[in-house]
C-alpha cells in the first residue's frame, strides 16, 4: 500500500523529521531501512556550496528569508531528492537573529515569494514545516493555493522551543483549514509501537494520531535509536538489534561516506542512551581523538 504527497508515494505514514545535526546521510539511511517512509535533511541553505549526499531520496529542507539561490540549487539537485521542504518552524536562538524558520511568519509577503519560486523550480513535491503561531493557519492556507503538496505541524509556539504541551487541538484546527496532508510533529516516539503516549494533556497512541492526520514525524526520538521506525511501520515492538550493533550499522556507513570524527563521536553519544554503563561509555568517548578510538570504545564491554 502506498501514501503520497504530491506524486510521491511513500510505503509508510511515519516520517523523519528535519533536523540540523543528528540527520546526516548514515544516520537517515538506517532509518529508512528501519522502515521509515521518508527522511528530511536537516535545514540547508540555497547559498551553500557544500557537497549534498542524498542516496536515501530524502525531503530537502531548504531555510533562509529571501528568495536568493532557491531555484538554481533546486535545478542542481531537484533529480536527486524525494521532495523539497522550506523551514518555518525552527526556534533556535540563530534563526531569531537571522529572521527565518519560525521568526518569519510575520512577512507573509515575503513566504509567498519564496514558495512560488520553490513550487516553479520543480515538480517534485513541496512541503513546508510550520510552528503554532497566530500566522501559522493563514500560511497553510497561503501554501496550499501556491500549490505546496503538503504541511507539517509542530504544535509548540517557537517562545517553548521543544517543551511544554503540544497543542494537539492546534494542529487539529490547522488540518480542518487546508485540504493538502498535514504531517502532525511533536513528541512522536516518545514511546514505541502502539503503546501510549501523553501528547496534547491526554494519552495517544501513534495509531490514534494517524486518525486525526495524513503522517506523522519522528524527531528527538528517533536520534541514536533509527529503529524506532520499527515497532511503528511493521508491527514490530520487539528492538531486534541493540544500540551497540546499530551503531556498528552506523558506523560502517559513516566510513563509506566520509563523515568527519566530530560527527561520528556525535552519533556515538547519541546511540549510548539507554546503553548498560552509558555513562561510563560517554566518559569514554569525550576522550576519543579518532574514528579508531570510537570504534574501540563502543566494541567494547559487550
Amino acid at each position: 500500500m502506498g501514501y503520497k504527497i504530491g506524486k510521491l508515494v511513500l510505503k509508510s505514514r511515519v516520517l523523519l523529521a528535519p533536523m540540523l545535526e543528528p540527520n546526516d546521510v548514515a544516520f537517515r539511511l538506517l532509518c529508512k531501512k528501519a522502515g521509515c517512509g521518508l527522511t528530511y535533511t536537516g535545514m540547508v541553505s540555497p547559498l551553500s556550496k557544500e557537497k549534498m549526499v542524498l542516496d536515501d531520496k530524502p525531503g530537502l529542507q531548504l531555510f533562509g528569508n529571501s528568495v536568493r539561490g532557491i531555484k538554481s540549487f533546486i535545478e542542481k539537485y531537484d533529480s536527486e531528492v524525494g521532495l523539497w521542504d522550506f523551514n518555518l518552524g525552527c526556534p533556535s536562538k540563530l534563526s531569531r537573529r537571522l529572521e527565518h524558520g519560525a521568526f518569519m511568519h510575520g512577512d507573509l509577503a515575503m513566504i509567498e515569494k519564496i514558495l512560488k519560486v520553490m513550487r516553479g523550480a520543480t515538480k517534485k513535491p513541496v512541503t513546508v514545516k510550520l510552528r503554532k503561531s497566530e500566522n501559522a493557519i493563514e500560511i497553510a492556507k497561503l501554501a496550499e493555493r501556491i500549490g505546496v503538496d503538503a504541511i507539517g505541524i509542530h504544535a509548540r509556539t517557537f517562545g517553548q522551543g521543544y517543551s511544554g504541551d503540544v497543542d494537539y487541538d492546534f494542529a487539529l484546527k490547522l488540518k480542518k483549514s487546508v485540504g493538502i496532508p498535514v504531517i502532525y510533529s511533536g513528541d512522536v516516539g516518545a514511546s514505541r509501537g502502539n503503546r501510549k503516549q501523553v501528547i496534547g494533556n491526554r494519552d495517544r497512541t501513534t495509531k490514534e494520531i494517524l486518525k486525526d492526520f495524513d503522517f506523522v514525524m519522528i524527531g528527538r526520538n528517533a536520534i541514536g535509536k533509527p529503529r524506532v521506525f520499527q515497532g511503528m511501520t511493521r508491527g514490530n515492538r520487539k528492538q531486534i538489534i541493540d544500540n551497540r550493533l546499530e551503531f556498528r550499522e552506523y558506523l560502517k556507513l559513516a566510513k563509506k561516506y566520509g563523515l568527519f570524527f566530530r560527527q561520528v563521536k556525535f552519533q556515538a553519544m547519541n546511540f549510548t542512551k539507554g546503553m548498560l554503563g552509558a555513562r561510563r561509555l560517554r566518559e569514554k568517548l569525550v576522550l576519543a581523538r579518532s574514528v579508531s578510538d570510537v570504534e574501540g570504545i563502543m566494541g567494547k564491554n559487550k
